[in-house]
């Protein structure tokens, strides 16, 4: 069976109907099946990136609570840290705490100087007021240095400045003589206290 037609015209016809066939479904491709195809890709994109942030979503929803927690902790642990601050009259809270703390020491305190209330010098806009306290006293020269030690160690909120140390005696007699020393003692002061 042959489809070619034997005759001229036919033949013409049959090329150009397929020719004509051929234009059609190439635009038929090119700008309805194509733009679909282009339009579906980016709806999948899409749908992708939404469950990305739908998963993101959930995965805040369940770590709001692990947030909250850390929140009472992290707010629970200030107050603790607060707890020995300096408070109401600073005069008072200062020469009781050294008061109490050297009771276990051998060092001599006769003097505390009225504090002074400022800014915190040790950092710019800082949260807290400081109050500085300048104390002079003798010691020997190894309880001095385990008496500051133990402070700052014991007090994280409070450090030591200016520390001068000095014979007491005009003369010097042996190894383990007492020492003269004068020091400003710096604290962190409550808020709203």
């Amino acid at each position: 069976m042959n489809i070619i037609p034997k005759d001229k015209d036919k033949r013409i016809q049959l090329i150009f109907a397929i020719f004509c066939t051929l234009v059609a479904l190439g635009l038929m491709w090119m700008f309805l099946i194509n733009p679909q195809k282009q339009a579906l890709r980016d709806i999948a994109q899409k749908h992708v990136g939404e469950e990305g942030k739908l998963k993101d979503v959930d995965k805040t929803i369940k770590t709001g609570g692990d947030v909250d927690t850390q929140l009472t902790d992290a707010t629970y642990n200030l107050a603790r840290a607060e707890e020995d601050m300096a408070s109401g009259d600073v005069y008072a809270w200062t020469y009781d705490t050294i008061r109490r703390f050297k009771a276990n020491y051998r060092v001599e305190i006769p003097t505390v100087s009225q504090p002074t209330m400022g800014e915190v010098d040790l950092m710019p806009q800082f949260p807290y007021k400081q109050v500085k306290v300048s104390v002079s006293g003798t010691a020997y020269y190894h309880d001095l240095g385990k008496f500051i030690a133990d402070f700052e160690n014991t007090f994280p909120h409070i450090r030591v400045a200016n520390l001068t140390i000095e014979p007491a005696g005009s003369s010097v007699k042996s190894e383990d003589e007492k020492l003269n020393f004068r020091m400003d003692i710096i604290a962190l002061v409550k808020p709203n206290s």
